[in-house]
């Protein structure tokens, strides 16, 4: 089943990317680009302009074009509105080289554990935007081997692909998006300093679509991938339509015995449409419906279906604020008879708040999301409460610190059930909550080298019913329901200067 999901999310990268090249290079670059979510990380050499002067909307009407999407997009779409300066739209390819090393006080990531040993990581980066008059893409590859100084663990491969595709037209856009990773652990916190995951420009609504799992525990590789298709079309100056669809998948490639538990492995199917309405200069409200359909490896399925009204109050280059609420209907079937109706209908409420704000010297990003997820291979299905707060503050010109603080508590959907005499499936507790807390300090040598060091806390923590006889152990020793480690790394980028292919 991996396999094949695999290839055929390679196979889609690599059909997008060649009808992209094909497509006429002579034309000039789109104004899109300026509001994109996916924004190069590193920035431009100096002879790339870095300032685009802000044009006048025109009229909207049959020989005009419409105001920009990309400048301030449906709030019920993926994208987001960019807080950064805008620079010109330039096509150009970039590599970069990252070398770490980190000292980790639980390196097994294991319940109660202490074993401190050094993790080394050696990664690649590449980084691709072409541009023409109305296709966009834009391709990130980041991947490399982690060395763990344990036995039993070793080299472990870490993969990461991003591919992004837009087609624009006079009134709207058509996304294609694909997110890939192969990781050797969890994600949710988890960093190789200062390198971000490729996302592909599914951020805002990884949680939704299934992208991250919201804890970890052990060291259990996986492959994660979604895959998503949006479209907006601008129907009168104050009104748009956005519909999304998107698929998700998580498979763990292996358990670890000694922890007693194996992962569930899970998909997801999701369908969205939206009505936006402009109401003022900084205004938006919106009516959503949505659609989630879970699979997990134990046989039982989930359909949640969610309604929602939105709102959104945006400073262009400074603030983005969001907020949306609204009823949760989840159809639960293949429940066992024995412990509940083969059936199960079940009424809840779903949302998220979110807060960009851009200072003069201080980038902030808070964030709160309440959905039904996938559980994250702990659970078949899990009520999860996700907070995350990420900062960024230049010190200096080339001084800059950065903090990234997370905490999600996930409660069971479903009873713990499996056969009499054989090991369940995922992990037997109700409840658990993982944490991480970290800052790093990034400090530039020209415009082509960077070293930084970082510090990040995971924590781990079930609830008192994952004490069992199996985690205590035959003669009732200690229960250890909990993990924490403490991570210190030092690292250095290379990123040389971009090659323009305009």
């Amino acid at each position: 089943m991996s396999k094949r999901h695999g290839i055929w999310s390679f196979a889609v990268l690599l059909l997008a990317l060649s009808a992209a090249w094909g497509q006429d290079s002579s034309a000039q670059p789109s104004s899109a680009q300026q509001g994109s979510a996916q924004s190069p990380a590193q920035q431009p050499a100096d002879d790339m302009p870095t300032t685009n002067p802000q044009q006048p909307v025109p009229a909207f009407g049959q020989n005009s074009p419409t105001p920009s999407i990309s400048e301030n997009p449906p709030i019920s779409g993926l994208d987001l509105p960019n807080l950064e300066p805008h620079g010109a739209p330039l096509s150009y390819l970039q590599a970069g080289a990252h070398i770490s090393e980190s000292v980790d006080s639980n390196v097994e990531n294991s319940l109660g554990g202490s074993a401190t040993r050094s993790i080394s990581r050696g990664l690649g980066s590449l980084d691709l935007q072409r541009l023409w008059s109305n296709y966009d893409l834009s391709l990130n590859y980041l991947g490399g081997v982690g060395y763990y100084d344990v036995k039993g663990l070793g080299f472990k491969q870490i993969e990461e692909l991003g591919f992004q595709q837009k087609i624009t037209w006079k009134r709207g856009q058509l996304g294609i998006r694909d997110a890939f990773s192969y990781q050797p652990e969890g994600t949710f916190g988890s960093s190789y300093g200062s390198v971000s995951t490729t996302g592909a420009g599914l951020q805002g609504s990884s949680t939704f679509l299934n992208g991250q799992g919201l804890g970890e525990l052990g060291q259990v590789p996986r492959i994660m991938n979604i895959a998503a298709l949006d479209l907006v079309e601008t129907l009168t100056p104050k009104s748009s339509v956005t519909v999304t669809g998107g698929y998700g998948f998580v498979h763990f490639l292996g358990n670890d015995p000694d922890l007693g538990t194996s992962f569930i492995g899970n998909s997801q199917v999701s369908g969205e449409i939206g009505y936006n309405r402009v109401l003022g200069p900084h205004d938006q409200a919106a009516i959503v419906y949505a659609y989630r359909g879970f699979q997990f490896s134990t046989g039982v399925n989930f359909h949640s279906h969610v309604i929602q009204l939105m709102w959104g109050h945006r400073i262009s280059g400074r603030m983005d604020f969001l907020i949306s609420a609204g009823p949760q209907f989840t159809q639960i079937n293949n429940l066992d008879t024995v412990v509940g109706p083969e059936n199960d209908l079940r009424i809840g409420a779903a949302g998220r708040v979110s807060l960009r704000y851009r200072f003069p010297r201080l980038v902030l990003e808070l964030s709160y999301q309440h959905y039904l997820t996938t559980g994250s291979g702990f659970f078949a299905g899990a009520e999860s409460d996700i907070v995350r707060l990420t900062a960024s503050h230049p010190l200096t010109r080339v001084w800059t610190l950065d903090t990234d603080i997370g905490y999600s508590r996930n409660s069971r959907v479903l009873p713990v059930t499996c056969p009499e005499g054989q090991t369940c499936p995922g992990v037997s507790a109700d409840i658990y909550q993982y944490g991480f807390a970290g800052f790093s300090v990034h400090r530039m040598f020209g415009r082509n080298y960077r070293v930084y060091a970082s510090y990040q806390f995971n924590g781990l923590e079930f609830d008192n019913s994952y004490c069992t006889a199996a985690t205590a152990g035959e003669t009732g020793g200690p229960c250890n329901r909990t993990s924490q480690r403490h991570i210190g790394t030092i690292g250095f980028d290379w990123t040389p200067r971009p090659i323009r292919l305009d």
